[in-house]
C-alpha cells in the first residue's frame, strides 16, 4: 500500500489529502474563519444544569453554549468489581450553576448544536495520549499482536514509574518504537500539562487554556506511519512548520517531507480537486456501470446501490453479487472521503444466496478496517439493508463546503412553473374578492410569466372577465421560480 500526504496551505485555508495508490481517500480542511475546536481545553462555567437530561450547558466562550453529559464527567472502568456496569452519577451531584469546570471539546458544534464536552482530559502526542486524571495504561486496539501489546504496556509502566503517576494510552503509531521515543513523548506531554495547569490558575472563566496543533503538523502527528512514502507541502511557511514538528518528533522521516514547487497546484496535479467536487454530488459511479446514491438528512444518511447499466453476467444473481461487492469497497471509501457520520442505512441490492450475503458482509467489514473513525454495523436484513453507525466528530465534507440552496431552502426541489401559475390564479381570485382595486399586477419569474402568457392566455382572459378587472404581468429576473407577488393597483 503506497500512501502520500498532500498539504495545500494558503493564509486563509489549509487542506490535507490522504492519497492511497493514487486515489484520494480522505480530506481535511481548516479555515481561518471556521477553526475546529476538538481537543481544545477550556476553563468553563456552568450556565445551566438540566437534571432531566443528566447534562449541563457550559459557557466556554464560543457562539453557542457547549453541552456536558454526566457520563462524560467521570472516567470509569467498563465494568465494576461486581461485574455490573457502574452507575451513572447524577448531574446535580456533580455540578451547580456558576461552578467552574475544566473541560475538553470532543465534538465540534454541528448545525444548531453546541460543542460536546468531557471532563476526562487527554492530550495527544506522536505515540502517546496523556490522561492526567487517572493512572491507567491502555493500548490501541489496532495493535493486534499480543506480544507487542505486552511489550509496550511494560515499557510505558517502567518509564512512567520513573517520572509520574499519569495514565497513558499507547497510540497505533507506537507499534515497534523503542523506549527512547516513548520517553521523549512523556517528557513533552508532562511539559504541556504543566503549562496547562499554570494557565488554568490565571485564566478567566469561559476561556481557552490549551489549543491543539494546527492542521498541518496535526496531520503529520496523526497520519504519518511506515506506509506513507512522502509528504508534499506547497507552502514555504507550512513546509517549515511541518519540518520543525518532524525534527522534534519523527526525525527519521524528515527526508520524506518535500516542498512542492511546481507551477501546477498540488491538488490539481493529483486530481484531488476533481475528487472533492465529485464527493459533493449525490451520486458516485461504479466502474461496472452501477452507481451509488447518497442522501444526507438531519436524522441519518441513506446510501442506495443501483446496477445502472451493468449487465456483465448472464446470471442475474451473479450480476447483483458482483455489483454489491464493488459497491461495498466504494462505500467504505466514500464514507471516509465525504466524512459521513451518525446513523447510516445502506440499501444493497437484494440477494437470495446466503453465501453471497455472508461474503458481502465480510468484504464490507474488511474494507472498513482502514477507517480511522469507529464504525459498528449490523447483519444484512431480509430487505438487503445494512444499518451502521460511524463516529461523527466534525461536520461532513458537504456541510463544511456547502450551504442550503437559497432557491429550494435545502429541500432539493422547487415547485414547477405550472404549479406556480395555478397558485397565482388562486391568489388573484382571493385578492380580488378581499380588496377593492381597478386592476392587478402580477410580478413573477420570467419562466412563469412566459408560461402564463403563452400557454395560459385563455385562462387569463376568462379570469379577467370573471373578476371584472384587468391583470398585468411583469417579469422579475431576481425572483426564484416559485416566488411571486400579486399587487393591487
Amino acid at each position: 500500500m503506497s500512501e502520500e500526504i498532500l498539504i495545500n496551505s494558503t493564509p486563509s485555508e489549509t487542506r490535507v489529502a490522504l492519497v492511497e495508490n493514487g486515489m484520494l481517500q480522505e480530506v481535511w480542511l481548516e479555515r481561518q474563519s471556521q477553526t475546529g475546536y476538538i481537543g481544545n481545553i477550556y476553563k468553563g462555567q456552568v450556565s445551566r444544569v438540566l437534571p432531566g437530561l443528566q447534562a449541563s450547558f457550559i459557557e466556554i466562550g464560543l457562539e453557542r453554549t457547549a453541552f456536558l453529559h454526566a457520563r462524560d464527567m467521570v472516567r470509569q472502568d467498563p465494568v465494576a468489581a461486581s461485574g455490573e456496569p457502574p452507575a451513572e452519577p447524577l448531574i446535580h451531584d456533580l455540578l451547580r450553576q456558576g461552578d467552574e469546570v475544566i473541560v475538553q471539546v470532543i465534538k465540534d458544534p454541528l448545525g444548531s448544536k453546541g460543542a460536546r464536552l468531557t471532563t476526562n482530559i487527554s492530550i495527544p502526542s506522536r505515540f502517546l495520549v496523556l490522561l492526567p486524571d487517572c493512572d491507567v495504561i491502555g493500548i490501541s486496539t489496532r495493535i493486534e499482536e499480543d506480544q507487542e501489546r505486552t511489550r509496550l504496556k511494560d515499557l510505558v509502566r517502567t518509564l512512567r514509574d520513573e517520572g509520574d503517576g499519569f495514565g497513558y494510552i499507547v497510540r497505533t503509531n507506537a507499534e515497534g518504537v523503542n523506549d527512547f521515543a516513548l520517553s521523549a513523548d512523556m517528557v513533552y506531554l508532562r511539559k504541556v500539562w504543566q503549562a496547562v495547569r499554570e494557565r488554568i490558575i490565571s485564566a478567566a472563566p469561559a476561556s481557552c487554556v490549551f489549543e491543539d496543533l494546527s492542521l498541518s503538523p496535526r496531520a503529520l502527528r496523526d497520519m504519518m506511519h511506515e506506509d506513507v512514502d512522502r509528504v508534499r507541502v506547497d507552502s514555504r511557511a507550512a513546509f517549515e512548520k511541518v519540518r520543525d514538528f518532524a525534527r522534534r518528533f519523527v526525525p527519521d522521516w524528515l527526508e520524506r517531507i518535500e516542498e512542492h514547487t511546481a507551477e501546477r497546484p498540488i491538488f490539481d496535479l493529483f486530481g484531488v480537486e476533481d475528487e472533492i467536487e465529485n464527493a459533493l454530488k449525490p451520486t458516485a459511479p461504479l466502474k461496472s456501470g452501477g452507481y451509488l446514491v447518497f442522501d444526507q438528512t438531519e436524522a441519518m444518511t441513506t446510501i442506495d446501490v443501483n446496477t445502472g447499466g451493468y449487465v456483465g453476467y448472464r446470471n442475474l444473481e451473479e450480476t447483483i453479487y458482483k455489483t454489491n461487492l464493488e459497491a461495498a469497497q466504494a462505500i467504505a471509501r466514500q464514507l471516509r472521503l465525504r466524512n459521513l457520520g451518525g446513523i447510516i442505512i445502506i440499501d444493497f441490492i437484494d440477494m437470495g444466496d446466503e453465501e453471497h450475503r455472508r461474503q458481502l458482509m465480510s468484504s464490507f467489514e474488511k474494507a472498513l478496517e482502514r477507517d480511522h473513525a469507529k464504525t459498528t454495523l449490523t447483519e444484512i436484513s431480509s430487505l438487503g439493508l445494512i444499518e451502521m453507525t460511524r463516529k461523527r466528530t466534525t461536520e461532513s465534507l458537504e456541510h463544511r463546503l456547502c450551504i442550503p440552496c437559497p432557491y429550494c431552502d435545502g429541500k432539493g426541489t422547487i415547485k414547477s412553473a405550472e404549479t406556480v401559475c395555478l397558485e397565482i390564479f388562486r391568489e388573484i381570485m382571493r385578492s380580488s374578492r378581499q380588496f377593492e382595486a381597478s386592476k392587478l399586477m402580477v410580478v413573477a419569474s420570467p419562466k412563469v410569466v412566459e408560461r402564463i402568457l403563452d400557454e395560459q392566455s385563455s385562462t387569463v382572459a376568462e379570469l379577467e372577465e370573471l373578476i371584472g378587472k384587468s391583470i398585468r404581468f411583469q417579469q422579475e429576473d431576481q425572483y426564484a421560480q416559485d416566488q411571486y407577488d400579486v399587487v393591487l393597483l
